[in-house]
């Protein structure tokens, strides 16, 4: 089949998570048999925030490192009935402008002979829900939203003919262990600060306890205002700006123990969603330790990450994974069969498959109408 996604970006991962785990999709998509491209907007915030803060050379990076993947730009004059006519099926993301989301449904609901699906992965369902409820979604086969809390929120609000969960997971081609680099620092954290929507959390799980263990840190991610920068400086935490999502792993590699930190729209609204992070760093090996959050659907087993209720039961953790070899080694062998049997990106391509079988029949009778 061809698959095109619609999406905010792929080349570039700047603050857009999403990037991840379209990648993942794509490739696994790719090993068996199917055609993948992504459209993008070409003056899309994330591109022009990465080409202002790297230059053009970072797009040629993305080249570098996924040569197999595919992806066109456009602007106001592209032709968008063309690309679709050219499609089996089709993923809209929901950071897609409101009038292309809405322009594709017509499309399709004027005899386009694709699937189509709607892509969530973030918490403006609830926390700005005017913004989805103003999609045009009548002529979207399906929605695919990256939690079961999210799908609920979906159905109670009516938005979409049929909504199914669909969990970001780990691109297991990138994120994997790599033995042959030796730990040089204690701690990573790779994540942007956003919009005050995690700051207080940052300090209790993340700069205070590494603070107060004097541990080796690292702290990755954009958007830091200055007085998170002053703190992190003061923590005597190294803050090293924008890393290419590619080069995570050999981050990893460097440290030894990592915590996750959730935003705070998912912990309060959104339970069951880790976001992509926890996924990568078990699929790298990595022993993680959490800040609270709620895994109502099960995603992990116990053992697989570590989680802390307060500042003080993460230094406590990070003291313990630090100065205990087996108790870390059991942590990492204990996420990497989880992300292994459930978690990577070639779980979801199959999952997304057996969806779309389900959506075929339809779609023929209507066609054959």
């Amino acid at each position: 089949m061809r698959f095109l996604f619609y999406t905010h970006s792929l080349v570039s991962d700047w603050n857009h998570g999403n990037a991840h785990f379209l990648r993942g999709i794509m490739r696994a998509l790719n090993a068996r048999g199917h055609r993948t491209l992504a459209l993008e907007p070409a003056d899309g915030w994330s591109r022009q925030n990465l080409i202002a803060d790297r230059g053009e050379a970072a797009l040629e990076d993305f080249a570098a490192a996924f040569p197999d993947l595919a992806s066109r730009s456009y602007d106001s004059g592209f032709d968008h009935e063309a690309a679709l006519a050219e499609a089996d099926v089709v993923v809209v993301h929901e950071w897609t402008d409101p009038s292309l989301v809405a322009r594709i449904g017509a499309h399709r609901a004027r005899g386009g002979r694709y699937l189509l699906l709607f892509h969530d992965t973030h918490h403006r369902a609830v926390s700005a829900g005017e913004q989805i409820a103003g999609m045009a979604l009548d002529g979207y086969d399906a929605v695919l939203a990256f939690g079961e809390a999210l799908r609920e929120r979906y159905l109670a609000a009516g938005w979409g003919r049929q909504v199914f969960t669909w969990h970001e997971a780990a691109d297991t081609t990138v994120f994997r262990p790599v033995p042959e680099i030796l730990p040089q620092s204690d701690l990573i954290w790779v994540g942007n600060w956003g919009d005050d929507e995690r700051s207080a959390e940052l300090e209790r799980f993340l700069i205070a306890p590494a603070e107060a263990l004097r541990l080796s840190t690292t702290v990755h991610g954009v958007r830091y205002p200055e007085a998170a920068l002053d703190r992190l400086a003061q923590a005597g935490i190294a803050y090293r700006g924008w890393l290419p999502n590619a080069q995570v792993p050999l981050a990893f590699a460097r440290h030894r123990v990592t915590v996750h930190v959730p935003r705070r729209p998912y912990v309060e609204a959104l339970p069951g969603i880790p976001t992509i992070r926890p996924f990568e760093a078990l699929a790298c090996g990595l022993p993680l330790i959490s800040a609270p959050w709620d895994d109502a659907e099960g995603l992990f087993a116990p053992g697989d990450m570590r989680m802390a209720r307060d500042g003080i039961e993460m230094a406590h953790h990070l003291r313990e994974l630090l100065h205990d070899p087996d108790a870390a080694a059991e942590q990492v062998r204990a996420g990497l069969r989880t992300i292994r049997e459930r978690h990577s990106c070639d779980h979801r391509a199959d999952q997304l498959l057996d969806i779309l079988s389900g959506l075929t029949a339809p779609r023929q009778q209507e066609a054959v109408a």
